[in-house]
């Protein structure tokens, strides 16, 4: 007897690269992503459905990567990619320790520039007929990943939003339901604080209230941001029913502030029909976690060495605590036995956690895991082989049902009505991540930008003025690009710290020289020719989002 469920959610994202940089940082991130994600999932997820293995994972693919995997630019140069490691691994062979290994990488490679073959050098298609098909979810996201919870104008969310969906649905050929929230931030209704410049405060609309505007039936959130919910209604046969906040304490066992439990989110305190899925902190930290997790194993190939700095990988993690240069020689063999016994390990936890959760609570339990899906791969060579075990293993469990987030909502809709905290998946669960001592000048430069641009565009709204509108436009896709969260986050957290104040700098003055040259439209002043170059090299660089709709920042 099925007792519970498990929800799967990968998310892929990758900001705007193209054009800007190679590598250790550029375009490299995104050919990296391809060959070592998204073609082995593909992959994986064709040989389940073949062997009639469900499979149902529930996939985010943010629009900006969606933009760039569909781009011609991308195709050519990961065709020269694969390329490139196909070299390697045959150059390789000539050193003979490392000549068995090398020549699988050549399989490796080779089979992977045959699968790009089948699938026309098109990602994207090649999820999107498999969500077709049913055997997968895709979801949606920001246009640029701009973090939520931050952003000063509700207007800005909106465009955010909407801009995503209708890229999402111009990709995929269906409007996803569910959505990635960017790090997952979170703000519910009521007085906010701009955390920069003035700090005046003034009512805002929750997130929730904006993603159900927008049709958006579902989120996911850090565990955190569930279990310190409060407790708003029930949605019953009879319609809605408004319960005080001790309702939880009252009734623990209807799974209020469980993760094991899907709430619709109300921050407003009525009726909603937007639900939020609570990730399952210990089960999803047993895969992703290189200290307690399964990719601290000493048989999976380890990460961070290379040959020749930016060449294949041929040692194995050995020991967690082991310098480079200790490292031994990959095995594949013993990879593989730990890959299996891997996934028993985590298909076994889901069971007894589901079956633990079926003691006390009324409803069905819902494990969620989420995860980047570049841990599967990137980071960890052998997780896609892992995912493919792990689905295997749960096929033969007869507690667990394998679902999607669409599936699951279907399957048992969320009768609960919670109100849910600020937060986010970072550190503490709040914005510290990107929003600190080190990138406080960022968000009030952004700040400045998101009020110029609603007070110009309103103007250029108002005159007949094709040039303006036309400039209004590069602004508009330079304020998305700004806003991205990735900027922060890889200079808070050392990634990538030079490249972060580039990026960011660079998309803040293309934004006002667009401004500049839109407000001299207005007045009938002549761009001079500097100003008009500087145009031309940001259009060159940032290609994306070709047609924009001004009036997305209306909401």
């Amino acid at each position: 007897m099925k007792r519970g469920q498990y929800l799967l959610v990968l998310h892929a994202h990758m900001p705007y690269v193209m054009a800007h940089g190679r590598w250790p940082h550029g375009e490299v991130w995104l050919y990296e992503a391809a060959a070592e994600v998204y073609l082995p999932l593909l992959q994986v997820i064709d040989e389940l459905v073949a062997a009639d293995i469900p499979c149902p994972i529930t996939l985010g693919l943010t629009p900006i990567l969606l933009e760039q995997l569909r781009s011609h630019t991308f195709r050519e140069g990961f065709s020269a990619y694969l390329e490139d490691r196909l070299r390697r691994a045959r150059d390789d062979q000539g050193t003979p320790v490392l000549a068995p290994l090398a020549r699988a990488w050549e399989h490796h490679f080779e089979a992977l520039r045959a699968r790009w073959d089948a699938i026309h050098g098109d990602n994207v298609g090649a999820f999107a007929a498999l969500a077709a098909a049913g055997h997968i979810e895709l979801l949606g996201g920001f246009a640029t990943h701009g973090y939520a919870a931050l952003l000063k104008h509700d207007s800005m969310i909106h465009a955010q939003l909407e801009l995503g969906l209708r890229t999402s649905e111009r990709h995929l050929g269906r409007r996803p339901k569910g959505i990635w929230l960017p790090e997952c931030s979170f703000r519910p209704e009521g007085p906010w604080r701009v955390p920069a410049l003035g700090r005046e405060e003034h009512q805002r609309r929750g997130v929730d209230r904006i993603l159900e505007e927008h049709g958006v039936s579902h989120f996911f959130v850090e565990a955190g941001l569930v279990m310190g919910a409060r407790s708003e209604g029930l949605v019953e046969a009879s319609g809605f029913r408004k319960v005080d906040w001790e309702e939880a304490t009252r009734y623990p066992g209807r799974g209020w502030r469980s993760v094991l439990q899907p709430h619709r989110v109300g921050s407003h305190g009525g009726p909603s029909a937007v639900a939020a899925f609570a990730r399952h902190p210990a089960l999803s930290e047993r895969v992703w976690s290189a200290e307690v997790g399964y990719p601290g194993d000493g048989a999976y190939l380890e990460f961070h060495k290379r040959k020749d700095g930016d060449g294949l990988r041929y040692w194995r993690v050995t020991d967690r605590k082991a310098g480079l240069g200790e490292k031994l020689l990959y095995d594949p063999a013993l990879a593989e036995a730990s890959r299996w016994r891997d996934a028993d390990d985590l298909a076994r936890r889901i069971a007894t956690e589901l079956a633990h959760f079926h003691t006390w609570a009324e409803p069905e339990g819902v494990v969620t895991t989420t995860f980047d899906a570049e841990l599967f791969g990137h980071w960890w060579f052998e997780g896609p082989a892992f995912l493919r075990s792990l689905f295997q293993k749960l096929h033969q469990h007869n507690q667990v049902r394998a679902l999607t987030a669409e599936q699951s909502l279907a399957s048992t809709p969320p009768d609960k009505v919670a109100w849910l905290p600020e937060g986010s998946w970072g550190a503490g669960s709040d914005h510290r991540v990107w929003l600190n001592e080190q990138t406080q000048w960022m968000w009030e430069a952004l700040y400045r930008a998101e009020d110029r641009f609603l007070g110009l565009r309103w103007s250029v709204s108002k005159a007949r003025n094709k040039r303006a509108r036309e400039l209004m436009v590069v602004a508009a896709r330079e304020l998305l690009l700004l806003q991205a969260s990735d900027w922060p986050f890889v200079i808070r957290t050392g990634g990538a710290v030079d490249y972060g104040f580039r990026r960011f700098c660079g998309h803040l003055d293309r934004f006002d020289n667009a401004c500049t040259l839109a407000q001299e439209a207005l007045d009938g002043q002549r761009t001079s020719p500097l100003a008009s170059l500087r145009l031309r090299e940001g259009l060159a660089s940032d290609a994306v989002y070709a047609e924009i709709d001004l009036g997305l920042w209306q909401g």
